[in-house]
């Protein structure tokens, strides 16, 4: 389970909550523009838009959960258990397996305007990585510092919705999760007025009441009203450290801890990493489960002419400032 956001004040930020039970291996990766992608049916792509993210790295090839490319367009693939559906190769069509999405688009587009007409001749292939790394089911979020869409390849094919909440979780759908804001719309971050009945005398208590009724608990489709409520109404200075600082506290809205959701088998759901990069300047900032101090890692600081992956581990052991 997992939850993403795309938010603005003077620059652009993207980032995601990776919700799991185990991490498998995760780094903050940087791929420079002469790094060769090869695709699986599209052919290599020698030269490219560099990008930054947390992936996987398998055989030097960088398995994005998200990333954030060199042009500020922002692209997250969140689970989608039990609706994504990826076809088989297509006659006419751009094939692209869905580990190869995240790099086919970022590698390419500058703009979500950019990346909708590539999604035109898009088809996801279910051809996975290898054998030892089965196909995920997943949705996407692509973002960029004038507005969000959300991609679903389900059964009848692929679908692309526009995301006025910049933000995704998990099931259910993507058109379901926006109509169930419907029923949260009495929510406010200022005090309640008395609707309940003209005759009856009733007061606030205590501040924040007038989010009454926001849900606080781990499902996606709770995470999905928190998360919006949260980024739609936070209020943020411009400065670097404000903003980034705003970021992770509307993420940490959604943090799942260790205990809170068991899997069984000793096994529990916890935010394994919280992560935000500002799209304008390529500087990717994280959080693990076991170290809350902000850590980054600035694209620009290396060599983007290269042909190598640019891996950096993540800090994985509780920083703390002794004051004394």
């Amino acid at each position: 389970m997992c939850t993403a956001a795309a938010y603005k004040t003077k620059d652009f930020y993207f980032g995601r909550t990776l919700d799991y039970e185990f991490s498998f291996g995760d780094q903050v990766t940087i791929t420079p523009r002469n790094y060769p992608f090869r695709f699986r049916f599209q052919g290599t792509m020698e030269t490219h838009y560099a990008m930054i993210g947390m992936a996987h790295v398998a055989d030097d090839y960088p398995l994005y959960y998200e990333a954030v490319n060199e042009k500020g367009l922002g692209m997250a693939g969140l689970n989608f258990v039990g609706n994504a559906h990826y076809g088989e190769k297509a006659d006419g069509k751009d094939n692209v397996a869905q580990f190869e999405f995240i790099p086919w688009i970022l590698g390419q587009c500058a703009s979500v305007k950019e990346a909708l007409r590539l999604l035109e001749q898009v088809n996801l292939v279910n051809t996975p990585f290898s054998e030892s790394l089965p196909l995920a089911q997943l949705h996407w979020i692509l973002a960029d510092r004038d507005e969000a869409v959300t991609v679903e390849s389900i059964l009848s094919g692929i679908h692309v919705y526009p995301n006025p909440a910049g933000v995704l979780t998990n099931n259910p759908p993507f058109p379901e999760q926006m109509f169930n804001l419907n029923n949260y719309m009495h929510l406010s971050p200022k005090d309640p007025e008395n609707c309940f009945s003209d005759k009856l005398s009733l007061k606030t208590y205590c501040r924040g009441m007038g989010a009454l009724g926001l849900p606080g608990d781990l499902s996606s489709q709770s995470r999905f009203v928190r998360v919006a409520f949260v980024k739609l109404n936070s209020v943020s200075g411009d400065s670097e450290e404000e903003s980034v600082s705003q970021f992770f506290h509307i993420l940490g809205s959604v943090d799942q801890q260790k205990g809170c959701s068991d899997l069984g088998n000793g096994n529990f759901e916890m935010t394994l990493y919280t992560c935000c990069c500002n799209g304008d300047k390529g500087i990717y900032y994280y959080t693990t489960y076991g170290n809350h101090q902000i850590t980054a890692v600035d694209m620009h600081r290396e060599d983007l002419e290269g042909d190598r992956l640019i891996p950096y581990p993540l800090v994985q052991k509780e920083q703390i400032l002794y004051q004394n």
